[in-house]
């Protein structure tokens, strides 16, 4: 080794030894004839001091760094007379007696630490220099924490790791497949995998009970903060389990992660139906960390000749306790915030509890003090508390709801990423109607099991079939989800012919599934969780991209490396592909 310690390794114990240390250099510092160098590798920092009473030459030579040299020092261990109780190397220094230059570096084209002057794009472009700094190296290592405590927990629950191949077969339902050409097979594509849906239950068929992997999967969508076009999935499936012991399994790996890497103890994870998520927070996906439930007003605010509410399928608000001070101009934003596109409500009313008892509402020309007492009567309201209230179509309204409720727990300060919430949410619909291509797609995916009471349903009612499955919600982020599958064939070429499939189209995709059903498929059913996302949660951050090593940009880009991009020509030909751009 050329090191005999690292940097963050030493400490008062080692006084007087003689050690050796490599790295790079974080800064210097000179003071009278003593030069001050701080020397960092992953593991820490430690301070080095060169005197030019001691050893001139030397110390010329040091001076001479710069930022990110990299470097090799040999010398003694000291007690430092100014101790710094912020570094776990902070009561000693290195007295240095030998000094080599490893590497010399550029002036880098930021600063590498902890509050950094390089912007987004900056920073990816030189991504190996923004690793070098402390919170992005720190969220790796607690995701590499993470990963280990995942295989551990799984292993010792008799499940087995297994890869799955990457390039597989496009198939229609779900997110756009990127897609591989083979060379070999001159037209005809692979695609690579949106998740191993299929292989794990093959895997199933194939007697291997209980299967996961962490996996690479790839979905060609547009992005944003919490999704990136290749991510990482906890993928698991287990045969001959029913959906309560699948949500007490993965309960228990997600209350074990936050145990062993966290230090936190959740209790156990409440269940709420997928309707009641809808209907009470307008989200499948509801943030429980602050309460905000809505209130439905259509009994109590029709009929009065304000007409938005009168004609509204829904009228429906929430109580934003202790804003009724907001001012005028506050409320003016608030509504042109909830205009933007992105949302696109046309408006909001909204009635104030005032400190002194009374009410005031925007729309007292059509509501009196005493109707408007069962507005705050329906919301528990008390003294200083906002009610603000939306109409509209109902799963419109209660979309842009969900918008508001959640900005008005960030503006309020409720949503506090050290605090956790997670819940199970059930019972979401087998089938969600397309108004683009007029049919049904699957909620979840095609092989999702509808709950044996609902199937009857199919025929006559799909919008109203339930299915057997489940999602893991943290914080108001979906972290994972999954279902009990269809293990027969017959009630699998039902599902295709409800998802327009004719009997041929589902052959040609699935037909590998399908004939693997006739040799004896067991009962199954698994979960995957977003490893990307619930690693991003333990590191208390809003986006992804800083646990992923090397990230792309909004617009799908790898800025360092330029990717993607165009090919050679000789490629082009050699398999068979021509573009139109």
């Amino acid at each position: 080794m050329l090191r005999t310690h690292t940097c963050g390794q030493l400490n008062i114990s080692n006084l007087g030894q003689t050690v050796t240390l490599t790295g790079w250099v974080q800064k210097s510092r000179d003071l009278g004839g003593t030069t001050f160098i701080d020397v960092r590798d992953r593991y820490g920092l430690t301070q080095l001091v060169l005197n030019a009473d001691t050893d001139a030459q030397l110390r010329d030579k040091a001076r001479a760094l710069g930022r990110e040299f990299v470097i090799s020092v040999t010398g003694k261990v000291l007690e430092r007379t100014s101790k710094n109780p912020r570094m776990a190397t902070g009561d000693i220094e290195i007295a240095v007696e030998q000094l080599e230059i490893l590497n010399e570096a550029k002036i880098p084209p930021f600063l590498i630490e902890d509050e950094t002057d390089g912007g987004e794009e900056l920073r990816a472009k030189y991504r190996y220099l923004d690793l070098r700094r402390n919170p992005i190296r720190n969220n790796l290592v607690l995701r590499h924490q993470m990963a280990q405590e995942v295989r551990r927990y799984l292993s010792d629950l008799d499940f087995i790791e297994v890869e799955t191949p990457v390039l597989i077969k496009s198939t229609p339902e779900g997110a756009r497949d990127f897609v591989v050409p083979s060379r070999m097979n001159p037209g005809e594509f692979y695609a690579l995998p949106q998740s191993p849906q299929t292989f794990k239950q093959l895997l199933m068929v194939s007697g291997f009970d209980r299967y996961f992997q962490i996996v690479k999967c790839f979905r060609d969508e547009d992005l944003r903060a919490d999704r990136q076009p290749e991510f990482t999935q906890i993928d698991c499936e287990l045969s001959f389990v029913t959906q309560e012991d699948i949500l007490n399994i993965f309960e228990g790996l997600t209350r074990h992660l936050f145990r062993k890497v966290k230090n936190i103890e959740l209790q156990e994870f409440p269940r709420m139906l997928y309707a009641d998520a809808m209907r009470l927070y307008g989200s499948d996906k509801p943030d429980l960390r602050f309460g905000m439930e809505f209130v439905e007003l259509n009994d109590i605010v029709k009929g009065k000749g304000f007409s938005i509410f009168d004609n509204a399928e829904l009228v429906v608000g929430i109580n934003a306790k202790g804003c009724a001070g907001y001012t005028r101009k506050q409320m003016d934003e608030l509504t042109e915030w909830l205009k933007r596109p992105q949302i696109g409500a046309t408006g909001m009313i909204y009635m104030r509890y005032n400190t002194d008892g009374s009410l005031k509402s925007s729309v007292d020309k059509f509501y009196s003090e005493d109707e408007l007492k069962k507005w705050a009567e329906a919301f528990n309201a008390e003294a200083n508390d906002l009610i603000l209230i939306l109409a509209g179509s109902a799963n419109k309204v209660r979309k842009q709801l969900n918008e508001l409720r959640l900005e008005m727990g960030s503006r309020l300060d409720l949503r506090d990423k050290n605090k956790f919430a997670p819940l199970w949410v059930i019972d979401f619909p087998l089938l969600e109607w397309d108004e683009e291509s007029q049919r049904h797609h699957a909620m979840h995916h095609p092989f999702t099991s509808p709950k044996p009471e609902d199937i009857a349903l199919l025929d006559t009612n799909p919008d109203d079939v339930r299915a057997n499955a489940y999602d893991l919600v943290i914080n108001g982020t979906e972290i994972g989800g999954g279902s009990i599958r269809i293990h027969n064939k017959e009630l699998q070429a039902l599902m295709f012919k409800h998802l327009g499939f004719s009997p041929e189209e589902a052959q040609k995709q699935f037909g590998f599934l399908m004939d693997a059903f006739e040799y004896g498929a067991p009962p199954h059913g698994g979960i995957a969780f977003g490893f990307d996302r619930l690693a991003s949660i333990f590191a208390g951050l809003d986006s992804i991209r800083d646990v992923i090593a090397f990230p792309k940009n909004n617009s799908g880009r790898d800025v360092m490396i330029d990717s993607p991009s165009t090919i050679a020509p000789a490629q082009m030909d050699e398999l068979k592909i021509k573009t139109t751009v």
